[in-house]
């Protein structure tokens, strides 16, 4: 949603009416992750996308229907499917995507409020009913602090929240399923919850010209990214126009004192002792998700042993990807944070590095967190819980 979050802001707050469709699950191959969206207003305008194109046509037609008063529904595409098939959904997955409105002034403003949240990274989840006892598109926000909202039931809204808050803690989204009055493992509602948690950061360490193009990247792929350097003629804002903060600190320092969590990937861009082994020190304390350090291949070597002799163990400096990035032959500092984001996508998904066409299976890798049912499972093949 962050990616057109603008768009969406500013329709609800000129009162356009608009229906949004969201993706709540996905099975096998496919492009988009639960919570991707597509929104299409009254003039038909359309922002944003569920498939990267292949179902975008059809799910026009669907929402242009619930705008003009057709309720909340679940579409569900997939390669199975003779008319899915006919739309584009050729990637081998299906997907099931929930399409509402936001009509009047008090669901848009309910909206309003819910995309300010996510605007200014505070922690919320969205938790909307998909099918069963139910009303389909019950919508309920859930804060740490409070809810909005009911899906009908105090029982529902006590175990849904309760539930949301814990799913929010860890940054998923997926569906879960509850008994009308909230008794879990039973399977007559399921509820869509999605987490709306900030972006994940990137720490570039060292004001050079790979990491003026590491944080553009970074911030490309969504990143909060923030460039640390000691050098004040360095570490200005005019050399790193991209970066979301420009910090002019000793890099260790900086490090110690900056909430880093198991989302954040680091970036050493820096390759020289006094400034590489004290930060390196640091981040191997962290849970980070990715250190990556520049330098050669003997720079390294000469590096892991200023870090043995710091007391650095050998299974933290196993965290270590150095030389940094994937073998892309890259040249330029630009091609150089192409290397670099690809290795970190590769970190977060689970992805061989190897070219496609040399691989049979999957395209798409998924998180390996467990998942929620489809709406339409039958009873018998649900997981009682995740």
């Amino acid at each position: 949603m962050r990616e057109i979050l603008p768009d969406l802001q500013a329709r609800c707050a000129a009162g356009t009416p608009f229906a949004l469709a969201t993706v709540v699950a996905v099975h096998g191959s496919a492009p988009r992750d639960p919570g991707a969206v597509m929104a299409v207003d009254e003039a038909g305008t359309v922002v944003g996308s569920v498939s990267g194109g292949c179902v975008e046509s059809d799910l026009y037609e669907v929402a242009r229907e619930v705008l003009a008063g057709a309720p909340p529904r679940v579409v569900s595409y997939g390669i199975s499917d003779d008319e899915a098939f006919g739309v584009g959904l050729t990637c081998g997955g299906t997907i099931e995507v929930l399409v509402r409105a936001y009509a009047s002034a008090a669901e848009l403003a309910e909206l309003a409020a819910l995309l300010d949240l996510i605007a200014d990274g505070r922690p919320v989840a969205e938790a909307t009913v998909l099918s069963g006892a139910a009303e389909t598109g019950a919508r309920m926000v859930v804060r740490a602090t409070g809810v909005r909202g009911t899906l009908g039931t105090d029982g529902l809204d006590a175990a849904v929240t309760d539930d949301a808050r814990g799913l929010l803690e860890q940054g998923l989204t997926g569906i879960q399923w509850y008994g009308t009055h909230g008794r879990r493992r039973m399977a007559e509602v399921a509820v869509f919850v999605r987490s709306h948690t900030p972006p994940p950061r990137m720490l570039v360490f060292g004001a050079i010209d790979h990491a003026a193009a590491t944080a553009r990247i970074g911030s490309f792929l969504g990143y909060r990214v923030t460039v640390c350097d000691a050098r004040p003629a360095f570490a200005t804002r005019e050399r790193f126009p991209t970066a979301h903060e420009v910090v002019c600190a000793w890099p260790h320092d900086y490090l110690e004192a900056t909430e880093v969590d198991a989302r954040t990937v680091i970036c050493v861009l820096t390759h020289d002792p006094k400034f590489d082994v004290p930060l390196l020190v640091a981040a191997l304390r962290t849970p980070a998700a990715y250190i990556g350090v520049m330098g050669s291949r003997r720079t390294h070597h000469d590096r892991l042993a200023r870090l043995r002799t710091a007391g650095v163990v050998e299974a933290h400096l196993s965290r270590l990807a150095s030389p940094v990035g994937l073998d892309l032959g890259a040249r330029t500092p630009e091609e150089t944070a192409v290397s670099i984001a690809a290795e970190i996508i590769q970190h977060r998904w689970g992805g061989t590095g190897r070219p496609l066409a040399e691989l049979t299976g999957t395209i798409h890798h998924r998180p390996t967190a467990p998942g929620g049912p489809s709406p339409a499972t039958p009873a018998a093949a649900r997981p009682e819980s995740w």
